[in-house]
């Protein structure tokens, strides 16, 4: 048993509550144990001077612990801060730097205050999972305020304290045993067990390689338990939390869009360009349906400054010599009127025997800062006397997908979504995309 009556591998009790201070954009006060400490979020309009014109916002933080958190009084800052406080305000700024995404925060900057109301041990760490909480609360409100399309939030993070008091290895350190431990460690990790920082010293002797592996499976349990603890407190906002990125589709397709976030709905938030705001026409002037779909992604994502996904697809009919090609929209002579072009493709076919043809999508991701990045994907197919099924759009009705015996208008989502020319390049772009990640 413990000094408080826990078992070594128990966390103290720990509560979050949020919205503490109605005037910060985020707020909670973390309890664990007898440390208490208030963690505000407060969003301003700039970058430091070193950000400026670079397209990504910042995380920093400070930390002060009041004049009556200790049994004596502290005295308050300065001018210049002690060194302890500098330390951990940097921990802290750090761990939270590891959460979000700062391109997709966009020119603005975050700092998050951890006032110490009363200290019992662990305040860095409490400063730290609650900091996470207060930075989600102020994510929700710059969405609900149109200030962030997505919330730019990629992990969760919280931090525990471990040590070894006496002989034991023991989680979540309260002051007394912390000023008795051998071995002192603070683990800062994410939801998926990645460690973000470790601060560990031998103060009264030296560790073995089995006790610090001891350390971690405690500091890890802990940290999931502080984890659901965070998103209990938050609720609903709690879906902020490792969000998806965010892709802009470069297209006012509706049926397109669906289709790609279908596609990508494991992976990414696809949303329209119309929600940063883009509505205008793109000229589609390319001699090629990659041609097409790089000056749309170009397009969007320089008005826009985000990453944007496009892609330019069609029909190629190999007894027409490849048409309707990159005029399949509009192969009748008006855009997007399927009826018309339809018609068209059945009189220019006629009776010919040579039906085969192919779907072909281009694909083009277009990231600030980088050249486009192009996929292709094709799919086969028979081009029918007649119109079959009444789903899909475009020449859907006409093309004949072989290895299913349906057309695509007769086929539902998720079979069309397995085999289509556009699945194919999404697949082959997810491919490009776990490259980037790995660079």
């Amino acid at each position: 048993m413990r000094i408080d009556g826990r078992e070594t591998g128990d966390k103290r009790p720990i509560s979050i509550q949020t919205d503490f201070v109605g005037t910060a954009a985020g707020s909670c006060l973390i309890a664990t144990g007898k440390t208490r400490v208030i963690c505000t979020a407060s969003v301003e309009e700039t970058v430091p001077p070193f950000l400026k014109g670079k397209g990504q916002g910042w995380v920093t933080a400070e930390y002060a612990m009041l004049p009556a958190s200790t049994g004596t009084r502290k005295k308050r800052d300065g001018v210049k801060k002690d060194s302890r406080g500098v330390e951990i305000q940097r921990l802290i700024g750090r761990s939270l730097r590891q959460a979000i995404d700062l391109k997709a925060l966009g020119e603005r900057t975050i700092t998050l205050d951890c006032d110490v109301l009363e200290a019992d041990g662990g305040t860095r760490t409490a400063s730290i999972t609650g900091a996470m909480v207060a930075l989600t609360c102020a994510v929700d409100r710059m969405m609900a305020e149109g200030r962030l399309l997505a919330s730019p939030l990629r992990h969760q993070v919280a931090a525990i304290s471990c040590g070894i008091v006496g002989k034991e290895p023991c989680l979540d350190l309260c002051y007394q045993e912390d000023s008795q431990a051998k071995v002192d460690m603070n683990i800062v990790m994410n939801e998926r067990g990645e460690m973000i920082e470790i601060q560990g010293t031998g103060e009264g002797r030296a560790f073995s390689r089995e006790e610090l592996d001891r350390l971690l499976a405690l500091g890890e349990k802990g940290v999931r338990e502080l984890m659901e603890a965070q998103r209990e407190a938050l609720g609903d906002r709690a879906r902020h939390l490792c969000a998806r990125p965010v892709l802009l589709a470069a297209t006012g397709n509706a049926h397109k869009l669906q289709e790609l976030q279908q596609i990508f709905a494991d992976y990414y938030t696809i949303l329209p360009m119309s929600a940063a705001g883009f509505t205008e026409d793109i000229e589609e002037n390319g001699a090629t349906f990659a041609e097409n779909a790089a000056i749309k992604a170009e397009a969007v994502c320089a008005a826009t400054g985000l990453p944007a996904i496009a892609d330019d697809s069609g029909l190629s009919v190999t007894a027409l010599g490849g048409e309707p090609g990159v005029y399949s929209a509009r192969y009748a002579g008006v855009h997007g009127d399927d009826e018309a072009n339809n018609d068209l493709l059945l009189r220019k076919m006629g009776d010919r025997t040579d039906r085969e043809a192919f779907f072909i999508c281009a694909l083009a991701l277009k990231i600030p800062g980088r050249e486009p990045i192009l996929t292709e994907g094709r799919c086969p197919g028979t081009i029918l006397y007649e119109r079959r099924g009444t789903g899909g759009f475009g020449y859907d009705p006409l093309f004949l997908y072989e290895p299913l015996g349906k057309t695509f208008a007769e086929v539902n989502g998720e079979e069309k979504n397995a085999v289509s020319h556009r699945a194919r390049a999404c697949a082959a772009m997810k491919e490009k995309m776990a490259e980037l990640r790995e660079e």
